[in-house]
């Protein structure tokens, strides 16, 4: 890593301190932003999205009665939740057409039988592009925000579109 003070240029890379000068070097690995968008993505919190209230289901819910909500709520997903309230899986229209699409007599099947278990999931705290990050790689379009391990909301891709649009400098 190259130092900005004396120029040594054999300091590897992550090092706290210049092994000539001792600059403190740490704050110059970080990333920086580069305009509103970046500075959006890494510093504001999930929570500036206002996610939307979930839509759950309990476990023992059938498809018919978490497919009615899908459409009555015009969403993309549907929590799981067991007993106490806790996140235990989430039901996409995803998931309707890979796994349910053709099975007859779907409506009155249990949703644990085809939620996918154990979601990943973002805090209100976390940054944007943690979450966002979370999406790509997992190719999810949605994400449930969790709190205290019970779900209090749920992100889209397009939500965080959305947010940067307005974040983006009118050109």
């Amino acid at each position: 890593m190259y130092c900005p003070a004396c120029g040594h240029d054999k300091n590897p890379p992550g090092t706290d301190k210049c092994a000539n000068c001792e600059l403190a070097l740490a704050r110059l690995d970080a990333p920086a932003p580069n305009g509103p968008v970046e500075a959006s993505l890494m510093n504001d919190p999930v929570s500036v999205l206002d996610p939307r209230p979930p839509l759950t289901v309990p476990a023992d819910a059938t498809l018919g009665d978490a497919v009615r909500q899908l459409i009555a709520g015009r969403i993309g997903a549907v929590l799981v939740t067991g007993a106490a309230g806790e996140l235990i899986g989430i039901l996409t229209e995803r998931d309707f057409l890979t796994k349910v699409a053709g099975v007859p007599g779907f409506e009155a099947l249990s949703v644990s039988q085809f939620m996918t278990p154990n979601p990943e999931t973002v805090a209100p705290t976390d940054v944007l592009a943690f979450a966002l990050g979370k999406m790509d790689a997992g190719g999810y379009r949605h994400l449930p925000v969790v709190a205290a391990g019970k779900p209090v909301g749920v992100i889209s891709v397009r939500d965080i579109l959305r947010h940067l649009t307005a974040v983006c400098p009118d050109g």
